[in-house]
Protein backbone atom coordinates (compact mmCIF):
# COMPACT_ATOMS: atom_id res chain seq x y z
CA UNK A 1 0.00 0.00 0.00
CA UNK A 2 1.32 3.57 -0.99
CA UNK A 3 1.50 6.29 1.36
CA UNK A 4 0.39 9.80 1.92
CA UNK A 5 1.69 13.24 0.51
CA UNK A 6 0.22 15.84 3.06
CA UNK A 7 0.80 19.75 1.51
CA UNK A 8 1.00 21.71 4.76
CA UNK A 9 0.29 25.83 5.17
CA UNK A 10 2.37 27.38 7.95
CA UNK A 11 1.92 30.82 9.30
CA UNK A 12 2.72 33.65 6.93
CA UNK A 13 3.98 35.85 10.06
CA UNK A 14 2.13 35.10 13.15
CA UNK A 15 2.73 31.12 14.28
CA UNK A 16 -0.83 31.50 16.84
CA UNK A 17 -2.37 31.46 13.33
CA UNK A 18 -0.88 27.48 12.81
CA UNK A 19 -4.07 25.03 11.67
CA UNK A 20 -4.33 22.52 14.48
CA UNK A 21 -4.01 19.77 12.72
CA UNK A 22 -0.35 20.78 11.62
CA UNK A 23 1.26 19.97 14.91
CA UNK A 24 -0.28 16.70 14.64
CA UNK A 25 1.01 16.33 11.34
CA UNK A 26 4.45 17.21 11.80
CA UNK A 27 4.93 14.29 14.71
CA UNK A 28 2.56 11.67 12.63
CA UNK A 29 4.98 12.46 9.48
CA UNK A 30 7.67 9.50 8.37
CA UNK A 31 9.50 12.18 6.45
CA UNK A 32 9.16 15.77 6.57
CA UNK A 33 10.51 17.74 3.37
CA UNK A 34 10.98 21.63 4.27
CA UNK A 35 11.98 24.14 2.17
CA UNK A 36 14.44 25.44 5.28
CA UNK A 37 15.09 23.14 7.82
CA UNK A 38 15.87 25.84 10.19
CA UNK A 39 12.62 27.55 9.55
CA UNK A 40 10.71 24.47 10.56
CA UNK A 41 12.97 24.00 13.42
CA UNK A 42 11.55 27.64 14.84
CA UNK A 43 8.27 26.34 13.76
CA UNK A 44 8.55 23.33 15.76
CA UNK A 45 9.61 24.78 18.94
CA UNK A 46 6.99 27.75 18.64
CA UNK A 47 4.43 25.11 18.35
CA UNK A 48 5.60 22.91 21.01
CA UNK A 49 5.87 19.53 19.16
CA UNK A 50 8.92 17.23 18.24
CA UNK A 51 9.09 15.69 14.98
CA UNK A 52 9.23 12.28 14.96
CA UNK A 53 10.40 11.91 11.40
CA UNK A 54 13.30 11.86 9.09
CA UNK A 55 13.30 15.76 8.42
CA UNK A 56 14.87 16.42 4.47
CA UNK A 57 15.03 19.84 2.67
CA UNK A 58 13.22 20.67 -0.16
CA UNK A 59 13.72 23.63 -2.13
CA UNK A 60 13.93 24.78 -5.78
CA UNK A 61 17.50 23.78 -5.74
CA UNK A 62 17.13 20.30 -4.78
CA UNK A 63 13.45 19.73 -6.06
CA UNK A 64 14.26 18.31 -9.23
CA UNK A 65 16.83 15.99 -7.55
CA UNK A 66 15.31 14.98 -4.66
CA UNK A 67 11.13 14.21 -5.89
CA UNK A 68 12.03 10.86 -6.78
CA UNK A 69 13.60 9.94 -3.04
CA UNK A 70 10.32 11.08 -1.67
CA UNK A 71 7.95 9.59 -4.30
CA UNK A 72 10.09 6.24 -3.52
CA UNK A 73 9.30 6.93 0.01
CA UNK A 74 5.59 6.93 -0.74
CA UNK A 75 5.64 4.34 -2.74
CA UNK A 76 7.02 2.28 -0.26
CA UNK A 77 4.09 3.41 2.45
CA UNK A 78 5.63 6.35 4.23
CA UNK A 79 3.78 9.47 5.05
CA UNK A 80 5.17 12.35 4.14
CA UNK A 81 4.70 15.92 4.86
CA UNK A 82 5.51 18.79 2.67
CA UNK A 83 6.17 22.20 4.33
CA UNK A 84 7.60 25.51 2.88
CA UNK A 85 8.76 28.49 4.20
CA UNK A 86 5.13 30.35 4.46
CA UNK A 87 1.92 29.56 3.18
CA UNK A 88 0.82 26.31 1.01
CA UNK A 89 3.17 24.44 -0.57
CA UNK A 90 3.23 24.50 -4.42
CA UNK A 91 1.74 28.16 -4.66
CA UNK A 92 4.93 30.02 -5.82
CA UNK A 93 6.72 27.68 -3.38
CA UNK A 94 8.47 23.94 -3.81
CA UNK A 95 5.74 21.23 -4.69
CA UNK A 96 4.08 21.23 -7.58
CA UNK A 97 6.72 18.93 -8.97
CA UNK A 98 6.32 16.28 -6.04
CA UNK A 99 2.65 16.53 -6.57
CA UNK A 100 2.50 16.09 -10.57
CA UNK A 101 4.91 12.83 -10.05
CA UNK A 102 2.01 12.19 -6.47
CA UNK A 103 -0.76 12.05 -9.49
CA UNK A 104 0.87 10.63 -11.95
CA UNK A 105 1.93 7.39 -9.62
CA UNK A 106 -1.79 7.71 -8.19
CA UNK A 107 -0.11 8.30 -4.96
CA UNK A 108 -2.63 9.85 -2.35
CA UNK A 109 -2.13 13.84 -2.42
CA UNK A 110 -3.99 15.56 0.62
CA UNK A 111 -3.80 18.94 2.68
CA UNK A 112 -3.90 20.76 6.17
CA UNK A 113 -5.36 24.17 4.67
CA UNK A 114 -3.53 26.69 6.33
CA UNK A 115 -2.59 31.10 5.45
CA UNK A 116 -2.30 32.38 2.29
CA UNK A 117 -1.40 35.09 1.70
CA UNK A 118 -3.27 35.74 -1.52
CA UNK A 119 -6.43 35.56 0.43
CA UNK A 120 -5.41 37.62 2.83
CA UNK A 121 -4.47 40.33 0.85
CA UNK A 122 -7.41 40.30 -1.47
CA UNK A 123 -9.70 40.66 1.75
CA UNK A 124 -7.47 43.74 2.91
CA UNK A 125 -7.11 45.30 -0.13
CA UNK A 126 -10.78 46.90 -0.42
CA UNK A 127 -10.75 46.13 -3.91
CA UNK A 128 -13.65 43.85 -5.82
CA UNK A 129 -12.61 39.98 -4.60
CA UNK A 130 -15.57 38.32 -6.21
CA UNK A 131 -13.34 37.12 -9.42
CA UNK A 132 -9.38 37.28 -8.76
CA UNK A 133 -6.50 35.66 -11.23
CA UNK A 134 -2.88 34.89 -9.05
CA UNK A 135 0.10 35.51 -11.27
CA UNK A 136 2.94 35.25 -8.58
CA UNK A 137 6.59 36.73 -9.45
CA UNK A 138 6.86 39.15 -12.68
CA UNK A 139 10.45 38.65 -14.46
CA UNK A 140 13.13 40.28 -13.07
CA UNK A 141 14.21 42.18 -16.57
CA UNK A 142 12.46 45.08 -17.19
CA UNK A 143 11.62 43.84 -20.87
CA UNK A 144 9.90 40.31 -20.35
CA UNK A 145 8.32 41.99 -17.00
CA UNK A 146 6.26 45.24 -19.32
CA UNK A 147 5.61 41.85 -21.51
CA UNK A 148 3.84 39.61 -18.67
CA UNK A 149 1.59 42.94 -17.78
CA UNK A 150 0.77 43.40 -21.13
CA UNK A 151 -0.54 39.87 -21.45
CA UNK A 152 -3.06 40.94 -18.51
CA UNK A 153 -3.22 44.69 -20.14
CA UNK A 154 -7.25 43.81 -20.42
CA UNK A 155 -7.90 41.46 -17.66
CA UNK A 156 -11.02 42.46 -16.09
CA UNK A 157 -10.45 39.98 -12.66
CA UNK A 158 -8.54 41.50 -9.93
CA UNK A 159 -5.02 40.47 -10.29
CA UNK A 160 -2.41 39.06 -7.56
CA UNK A 161 1.29 39.37 -7.40
CA UNK A 162 3.88 38.54 -5.38
CA UNK A 163 7.19 41.03 -5.21
CA UNK A 164 10.65 41.22 -3.84
CA UNK A 165 10.98 44.28 -1.64
CA UNK A 166 14.04 45.72 -4.10
CA UNK A 167 11.83 45.82 -7.04
CA UNK A 168 8.53 46.73 -5.92
CA UNK A 169 9.14 50.33 -7.26
CA UNK A 170 10.15 48.87 -10.72
CA UNK A 171 7.07 46.96 -10.98
CA UNK A 172 4.60 49.96 -9.34
CA UNK A 173 5.93 51.96 -12.23
CA UNK A 174 5.68 49.13 -14.92
CA UNK A 175 2.49 48.79 -13.71
CA UNK A 176 1.22 52.38 -14.11
CA UNK A 177 2.68 52.56 -17.61
CA UNK A 178 1.07 49.35 -18.56
CA UNK A 179 -2.60 49.17 -16.82
CA UNK A 180 -2.33 53.36 -16.33
CA UNK A 181 -1.53 55.55 -13.87
CA UNK A 182 -4.93 55.65 -12.17
CA UNK A 183 -5.69 52.33 -11.63
CA UNK A 184 -6.39 51.67 -8.03
CA UNK A 185 -3.89 48.68 -6.17
CA UNK A 186 -3.60 48.10 -2.72
CA UNK A 187 0.55 47.27 -1.56
CA UNK A 188 -0.02 45.23 1.38
CA UNK A 189 3.52 44.42 3.25
CA UNK A 190 4.04 41.69 6.29
CA UNK A 191 0.86 40.02 7.03
CA UNK A 192 -0.01 39.28 9.98
CA UNK A 193 3.58 40.63 11.34
CA UNK A 194 4.31 42.89 13.93
CA UNK A 195 4.56 45.94 10.96
CA UNK A 196 1.62 45.01 8.96
CA UNK A 197 0.96 47.82 6.46
CA UNK A 198 -1.22 47.82 3.72
CA UNK A 199 -0.98 50.96 1.31
CA UNK A 200 -3.97 51.85 -0.82
CA UNK A 201 -4.53 54.19 -3.56
CA UNK A 202 -3.51 54.59 -7.66
CA UNK A 203 -0.82 52.74 -8.77
CA UNK A 204 1.13 56.22 -9.79
CA UNK A 205 0.90 57.19 -5.56
CA UNK A 206 2.00 53.48 -5.04
CA UNK A 207 4.96 53.68 -7.03
CA UNK A 208 6.27 57.33 -5.74
CA UNK A 209 6.17 56.41 -2.42
CA UNK A 210 7.59 52.40 -2.78
CA UNK A 211 10.54 54.57 -4.65
CA UNK A 212 11.40 55.83 -1.30
CA UNK A 213 12.36 52.03 -0.12
CA UNK A 214 10.08 49.46 1.26
CA UNK A 215 10.82 46.60 3.43
CA UNK A 216 9.38 43.10 4.44
CA UNK A 217 6.99 40.36 2.74
CA UNK A 218 5.04 42.12 -0.43
CA UNK A 219 1.98 41.25 -2.37
CA UNK A 220 0.63 43.67 -4.25
CA UNK A 221 -3.35 43.63 -5.84
CA UNK A 222 -4.11 45.59 -8.80
CA UNK A 223 -8.09 46.26 -9.80
CA UNK A 224 -8.95 44.67 -12.47
CA UNK A 225 -9.34 46.49 -16.12
CA UNK A 226 -12.23 48.57 -16.61
CA UNK A 227 -15.12 47.47 -18.91
CA UNK A 228 -14.41 49.79 -21.84
CA UNK A 229 -15.75 49.70 -25.47
CA UNK A 230 -13.89 51.10 -28.21
CA UNK A 231 -15.53 54.42 -28.81
CA UNK A 232 -13.95 55.11 -25.22
CA UNK A 233 -10.36 54.56 -26.64
CA UNK A 234 -8.72 58.31 -27.90
CA UNK A 235 -5.63 58.23 -30.27
CA UNK A 236 -3.37 58.99 -27.34
CA UNK A 237 -4.33 55.26 -25.45
CA UNK A 238 -3.91 53.50 -28.59
CA UNK A 239 -0.71 55.09 -29.44
CA UNK A 240 0.30 54.36 -25.93
CA UNK A 241 -0.62 50.51 -26.31
CA UNK A 242 1.22 50.38 -29.26
CA UNK A 243 4.46 52.06 -27.41
CA UNK A 244 4.10 49.74 -24.80
CA UNK A 245 4.50 46.53 -27.07
CA UNK A 246 6.91 48.03 -29.03
CA UNK A 247 9.34 48.46 -26.15
CA UNK A 248 8.83 44.86 -25.17
CA UNK A 249 9.75 43.99 -28.11
CA UNK A 250 7.42 43.63 -30.77
CA UNK A 251 7.31 45.16 -34.27
CA UNK A 252 5.51 48.13 -34.88
CA UNK A 253 3.25 46.14 -37.43
CA UNK A 254 2.43 43.62 -35.13
CA UNK A 255 1.95 45.82 -32.28
CA UNK A 256 -0.69 48.05 -34.35
CA UNK A 257 -2.36 44.38 -35.11
CA UNK A 258 -2.67 43.28 -31.34
CA UNK A 259 -4.34 46.55 -30.21
CA UNK A 260 -6.64 46.39 -32.82
CA UNK A 261 -7.51 42.79 -31.87
CA UNK A 262 -7.54 43.75 -28.18
CA UNK A 263 -9.61 47.13 -28.71
CA UNK A 264 -12.18 45.91 -31.78
CA UNK A 265 -10.65 48.58 -33.85
CA UNK A 266 -9.69 48.64 -37.27
CA UNK A 267 -6.33 48.22 -37.79
CA UNK A 268 -6.51 51.36 -39.95
CA UNK A 269 -8.03 53.30 -37.05
CA UNK A 270 -4.82 52.11 -35.06
CA UNK A 271 -2.20 52.88 -37.72
CA UNK A 272 -3.70 56.10 -38.57
CA UNK A 273 -2.88 57.07 -34.55
CA UNK A 274 0.40 55.84 -34.89
CA UNK A 275 1.41 58.04 -37.72
CA UNK A 276 -0.30 61.15 -36.78
CA UNK A 277 1.64 60.51 -33.28
CA UNK A 278 4.90 60.06 -35.10
CA UNK A 279 4.24 63.29 -37.12
CA UNK A 280 3.60 65.48 -34.32
CA UNK A 281 6.65 64.15 -33.24
CA UNK A 282 8.81 65.32 -35.65
CA UNK A 283 7.31 68.50 -35.59
CA UNK A 284 8.52 69.14 -31.83
CA UNK A 285 11.78 67.73 -31.84
CA UNK A 286 12.27 69.46 -27.96
CA UNK A 287 9.38 67.26 -26.82
CA UNK A 288 11.96 63.96 -26.49
CA UNK A 289 8.98 62.31 -26.61
CA UNK A 290 6.54 60.02 -29.16
CA UNK A 291 7.47 57.03 -31.76
CA UNK A 292 10.38 57.44 -33.81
Amino acid sequence: MTGTLVLAGTPIGDTADAPPRLAAELERADVVAAEDTRRLRRLTQALGVHTQGRVVSYFEGNESARTPELVEALEGGARVLLVTDAGMPSVSDPGYRLVAACVEKDIKVTAVPGPSAVLTALALSGLPVDRFCFEGFLPRKAGERLGRLREVEGERRTLVYFEAPHRLDDTLAAMAEVFGAERRAAVCRELTKTYEEVKRGPLKDLAAWAAEGVRGEITVVVEGAPQTGPAELDAEELVRRVQIREEAGERRKEAIAAVATETGLPKREVFDAVVAAKNAARQSPADGKGLS
